[in-house]
């Protein structure tokens, strides 16, 4: 919630803005060499930075955030976190960079490039953040850096490396973290050497219906819980097709990653601890379908398992694609008799959602839903950058690495039992 202060400070940056840029216009008619070179600093035609150009940045206690892969308004996950950071609702957070390298170059004519522009071009304006196309366009860090990670999972590594010789401090890395368990591996060992703490975007972990039901389960000895996630695609051929291309690591490298790093974090799950595996196989599909470009994937458009442990641990997850925008978890008692169900989001966060829906029309449902986890995660790793404060529940690049060697191990497993 924004103070009167904050929406005076706000109209009291844009006028400045305006009137710098109006100042800076008139001056390069008057035909100055200095001031023609300092309006190409402002040009989006430029490639570098220069501090110079900064209109905002971070405060003293906050860190300044890079967040690296934007992605199309009401589309990309990137955006939303950069909306939240621009509405001051991360108080340790504030977003000096955003580098989006598609939608600022070859992606700027296609689909979203021109929503991206206008969104880019309201930003800058409003809020002094500088956009740019690569990382090594950017200055030096003046304050601790963060970067926010939320591009192509295939691209990670190629990120993280730029981010560390970028100067960032604290690396924020959107779930998988990698294409692969390997990669992932050396990705931890490089921000180690480096000196650079890496945490994971697994917001679940930190979530009021997660908390709610292990403290329920805690109380009924011999109990079971289950963690059920769902989207709001369509249950349509094109549309599945185009969550499986768009989505190609596959479900359990995506949707239900979150998942995958509750067991890990709470339940002891590691491919070397599990027990065995057991697909529900009357829940459960898999499905092969042509993408937008052609090309055929096979993937699960739902799937619900149940891992026991070889220490006596029982779990299960259901993720379904086409299964709504809530996501919930239940705990049952030994009879396997429902008592106890706790949504996301509950009553008391649906308004909260209704709000949002009415601000952002088109965006992406799950936005709304998981929006205060989002806030909660990314305020955990900034001041942790900013001032060294523990990131309490926050996943940390080991628990995804044994995620994702999770993943790898039931992917073909469970496909198997289905087939």
């Amino acid at each position: 919630m924004h103070t009167s202060s904050t929406a005076k400070t706000t109209s009291i940056s844009r006028a400045t803005t305006t009137l710098a840029m109006t100042i800076t216009a008139a001056l390069l008619s008057t035909g100055s060499s200095s001031f023609q070179h300092a309006g190409r600093a402002f040009s989006r035609n430029s490639r570098a930075i220069a501090t110079s150009t900064r209109i905002l940045s971070a405060k003293p206690g906050q860190a300044e955030v890079v967040l690296v892969g934007c992605g199309a308004p009401n589309r990309g996950m990137g955006w939303y976190h950069a909306v939240q950071m621009l509405e001051g609702r991360c108080p340790s957070a504030s977003l000096d960079y955003v580098v989006e390298p598609w939608f600022m170059g070859a992606g700027k004519e296609g689909p979203g490039g021109p929503e991206f522009a206008d969104w880019e071009k309201e930003t800058e304006a409003a809020y002094g953040t500088k956009f740019a196309t690569s990382l090594a366009d950017l200055p030096p860090p003046e304050n601790p850096r963060v970067a926010l990670i939320s591009g192509r999972t295939a691209d990670n590594p190629r990120l993280l490396t730029e981010s560390i010789a970028n100067g960032c401090k604290t690396i924020y890395l959107e779930k998988p973290g990698a294409p692969t368990v390997a990669e992932l591996a050396a990705m931890r060992d490089e921000a180690s050497a480096a000196g650079v703490a890496v945490l994971m975007g697994y917001n679940k972990n930190v979530c009021k219906y997660v908390r709610k039901t292990r403290e329920f389960a805690a109380t009924m000895p011999g109990s079971h819980v289950t963690f059920v996630s769902n989207n709001a695609y369509e249950n349509t051929p094109e549309s599945l097709g185009e969550c499986f291309e768009r989505n190609a690591e596959g479900m359990l490298k995506n949707m239900a990653i979150h998942e995958l790093a509750l067991l890990v974090s709470f339940y002891d799950v590691t491919v070397e601890n599990i027990e065995s595996v057991e697909a529900d196989k009357e829940f459960s599909s898999v499905q092969t379908l042509p993408g937008p470009s052609g090309k055929e994937w096979t993937d699960f458009d739902k799937i619900k398992f149940t891992i026991t442990t070889k220490n006596g641990n029982q779990v299960s997850v259901a993720a379904d694609r086409c299964g709504g925008t809530d996501s919930y978890a239940t705990v049952s008692d030994p009879s396997g008799a429902e008592v106890f169900r706790y949504y996301m989001p509950d009553e008391e966060d649906r308004e909260m959602v209704k709000e949002l829906s009415a601000k952002y029309p088109g965006a992406m449902p799950y936005f709304f839903t998981q929006d205060p986890d989002y806030v909660t995660v990314k305020e955990l790793v900034a001041k942790h950058c900013a001032d060294g404060s523990p990131a309490e529940g926050v996943a940390t690049i080991d628990v995804a690495v044994e995620t994702l060697r999770v993943a790898e191990y039931l992917t073909p497993l469970l496909t198997e039992q289905l087939s």
